[in-house]
């Protein structure tokens, strides 16, 4: 049988041979909305929860999600401007704020690979800097003891306003309402005590209620105070199937069962191996993004088995300081590296080293990419040229009634054993 797995911006295919169960492993199927830009238009005219509209003469700041998050802004943004407009709200009063949380910052040129060109043309764009004291302001901290520093730009607006996608997330539960903003426009001190919760027993994926990380961001979002949220709920061809605006909290609470419905996935028994695209791009921009997609697979993968982990990454790993950690001194084997995690304590860039070896120490993880076979080694993965190269690497060492998965949307499956 031919795999075809989205890979960067293209595909990439190989043969398996016939007599192997096979078993594809996905988001339910759903058609997109026929109408997407009507659907987003009612939700954002009939919003959930209590909100008030913004007011003409007042200043209102958006915080959008970088080019790590395939967000139809196309389709979210212009019912909001629209709206703002027909209240009497003036253009040069808008800020666009890019939340880029602890990731590289989107310099100006890139800005048109995520914002529609009349929007470029007519508001005032800025990308937010998690390093940048001067521009950051202390809110206090939440219950969990997590310093709230935020964008101050953001905060001095007289409406705050999120834009985003509800998702599945490896520790944060799902993505989407007040996280944008509560973690893309933090500072490093926020973020870094906020992720190292992701150790905690409830911060994992589909974790909502009980998920520390999580609640703690709810916590943030209100110290902020957003006002509106509009968030789209994508098919496995990143495509509009459900939208929800108004309040953060409400538009959770709406959208995290239908997430559920759409992403989430039962399997009989783990696999012998598994073959993994996290959705192609945005989602293999760097390997910083692809681990997710690494990570639900192998919560359905054999302990000693093999996973197969095919994402571009044209922007190498995606975090200097996971390199540099990675590098200084070499790390020689995946049980050096969390033993050194231990030893050295939580911080965001090392904890990507922690993600993947806690996975790769137990389940042997080749690496397919546009990348060097250097920058695969450096980073305890195997390299292999291409998919079909790797599947007949990882043929030669399984039995004939090996379980084979295949995950071709890896970042946006929620996958489980049946219990």
């Amino acid at each position: 049988m031919i795999i075809r797995l989205a890979f960067g911006k293209s595909r990439i295919s190989a043969n398996l041979p016939a007599g192997y169960d096979v078993e594809y492993v996905r988001p339910r199927t759903q058609k997109p909305a026929d109408d997407p830009a009507a659907l987003v238009r009612h939700a954002v005219y009939s919003p959930l929860g209590e909100v008030q509209p913004p007011r003409a003469g007042q200043t209102v700041a958006i915080a959008i999600n970088d080019k790590t998050r395939p967000v139809p802004h196309e389709h979210l943004l212009p019912p909001v401007l629209q709206g703002m407009r027909q209240a009497g709200l003036r253009d040069e009063d808008v800020l666009f704020i890019i939340a880029t949380g602890a990731h590289p910052r989107m310099p100006p040129d890139e800005y048109s690979d995520i914002l529609p060109p009349e929007v470029l043309n007519t508001y005032r764009v800025i990308c937010h800097n998690a390093s940048d004291e001067a521009n950051l302001t202390h809110l206090g901290e939440t219950a969990r003891g997590t310093p709230v520093y935020i964008n101050s730009d953001y905060l001095a607006a007289d409406y705050r306003i999120v834009i985003g996608n509800i998702e599945p997330h490896q520790f944060q539960g799902f993505s989407g309402g007040v996280k944008s903003a509560a973690i893309g426009l933090a500072g490093a001190a926020t973020i870094n005590h906020n992720h190292a919760m992701m150790l905690d027993e409830y911060a994992r994926l589909g974790e909502f209620e009980r998920n520390t990380a999580r609640q703690d961001v709810e916590e943030i979002g209100e110290m902020i105070g957003i006002e509106f949220a509009v968030n789209a709920l994508l098919n496995h061809e990143k495509r509009i199937v459900k939208a929800f605006a108004g309040d953060p909290a409400a538009v959770m609470r709406a959208g995290i069962p239908q997430a559920r419905m759409l992403y989430q996935v039962a399997v009989d028994a783990p696999f012998d191996l598994m073959i993994v695209s996290p959705g192609g791009h945005p989602k293999d921009i760097n390997l910083y993004q692809a681990q997710k997609g690494m990570a639900q697979a192998a919560a359905v993968t054999q302990t000693g088995g093999l996973m197969i982990l095919c994402a571009a990454c044209p922007e190498g790993s995606g975090s200097v300081a996971y390199e540099r950690w990675m590098m200084n001194p070499p790390m020689r084997s995946h049980k050096a590296v969390l033993e050194r995690f231990e030893r050295e304590g939580f911080q965001v860039g090392r904890h990507k080293a922690f993600q993947v070896s806690r996975d790769a120490g137990r389940i042997h993880t080749m690496l397919v990419s546009e990348q060097s076979a250097d920058f695969a080694r450096g980073l305890l993965l195997h390299p292999q040229p291409d998919l079909q190269a790797a599947i007949d690497r990882a043929l030669e060492q399984l039995p004939g009634d090996a379980r084979i998965g295949v995950m071709p949307a890896a970042n946006a499956t929620m996958a489980g054993l049946l219990q």
